[in-house]
């Protein structure tokens, strides 16, 4: 088996995709209360503009995948090593959070209630992924975890269909958007990872011709004139026109009430989150390109490394700063700011001070590499969690 590359610049997508996550989140209160406000414009920006989160998250991991697994032999020991990882990487992490979470909601707010209904409510909300708003990410991991034997089988049995990856599901999503749409109505449809499978076929597509999509995206000034100069020229104006109009169309909605079908809504939310996925990856390519050990970059990489534990903690600290407002309307505005900088500074400490500092941290925030953490280790992690859309 040949050894693959490691691939550094996934670690600063991850950091731009987490960035994105707690933008979204630290707003979410914003463009409810603050319509009112000469800042809404600004408020309204941050919400959809970094609505890439969980979508960027979702094609890393199905990109990592299959970089690592599909050139490897599909036997038992591989499927089984595959499940133990997202067993104590992934799961049990969420495990952990869910109960925390969920045990903190119902002390807060639930005291009263009988022990059995508690019971049965945690159970749902655990295989359900509801246990906390953004939790629900991992119930939509878990069913491509399931999925991903099979398609791994699939794609290395009839190697000619990893060619048609990206339509085939571009295909998929959109039939499955269709059909809710139209006849089904499923409950919380972004809960299931049909509502995903641009995404992690984009991703698998990547992860089985990483050569030729790096070819592709590093930029370099003798590229400028070729036909890839004009491919990222293409990229990124498609991508500032899909995301300015999805962050519009939600302003002209918020602030204007004019609503239009929610198809509209979806068909952008699509095309802004899968170009700013592309766009994130050649930012990152050129970073890496300028200078690898700039502190920028640097320091982007190790919050990528710890993304998962942000991802799964942040909220808790958005949960308590929320609790202590404002009464001075000066204040108003750097109070939202102060939720954004606090998760993403106080998130980030604790998840990196864990691992330096605490034996077996793995089990809580997930995995990252052993010379980030005093614990030992079992094998590495390849796949990327967090976000929220």
């Amino acid at each position: 088996m040949v050894k693959k590359d490691r691939i550094d610049e996934i670690n600063l997508v991850r950091a731009f995709a987490i960035i994105g996550v707690l933008m979204v989140h630290s707003t979410s209160n914003a463009v409810t209360e603050a319509v009112a406000s000469s800042y809404f414009a600004v408020y309204n920006f941050a919400n959809i503009f970094f609505k890439f989160g969980t979508p960027t998250f979702i094609l890393l991991s199905s990109f990592v995948l299959f970089y690592n697994y599909y050139d490897r032999p599909l036997d038992k020991t591989l499927i089984g090593s595959f499940y133990k990882k997202r067993l104590l990487y992934i799961l049990l992490p969420y495990l952990i959070f869910s109960t925390g979470y969920f045990f903190m909601l119902h002390v807060l707010y639930y005291p009263n209630r009988a022990l059995g209904d508690t019971l049965a409510s945690f159970a749902v909300k655990l295989l359900t992924g509801k246990a906390y708003a953004h939790l629900y990410f991992v119930f939509i991991s878990v069913q491509f975890y399931l999925l991903f034997p099979l398609l791994l089988y699939v794609f290395k049995k009839w190697p000619r269909l990893t060619l048609w990856l990206v339509p085939i599901g571009f295909a998929v999503q959109w039939g499955f958007v269709l059909l809710n749409h139209f006849w089904l109505a499923v409950p919380n449809k972004g809960s299931w990872a049909f509502s995903y499978f641009a995404y992690y076929f984009t991703g698998a597509f990547m992860g089985v011709y990483y050569g030729v999509v790096k070819t592709w995206l590093k930029p370099s000034l003798d590229k400028l004139r070729s036909w890839r100069g004009l491919s990222w020229a293409l990229l990124w104006a498609g991508w500032l026109a899909c995301g300015l109009t999805h962050v519009w169309i939600w302003y002209a909605g918020r602030h204007d009430g004019i609503w239009y079908n929610t198809l509209w809504y979806e068909l952008l939310w699509n095309l802004h989150t899968f170009l700013t996925a592309l766009v994130l990856l050649q930012i990152a390519f050129a970073l890496r390109e300028w200078n690898r050990n700039a502190g920028i970059v640097r320091a982007l990489g190790h919050l990528g490394i710890m993304s998962f534990g942000v991802y799964l903690i942040h909220p808790l600290f958005l949960f308590v700063y929320r609790h202590f407002p404002v009464s001075s309307a000066g204040w108003y505005h750097l109070w939202y700011l102060g939720g954004f900088v606090l998760a993403l500074a106080l998130s980030w400490l604790v998840v990196a001070l864990a691992f330096r500092f605490v034996p077996y941290a793995w089990v809580v925030f997930g995995n990252v590499p052993a010379k980030y953490g005093r614990q030992p280790k079992p094998p590495a992690k390849e796949g990327a969690i967090p976000a929220g859309r």
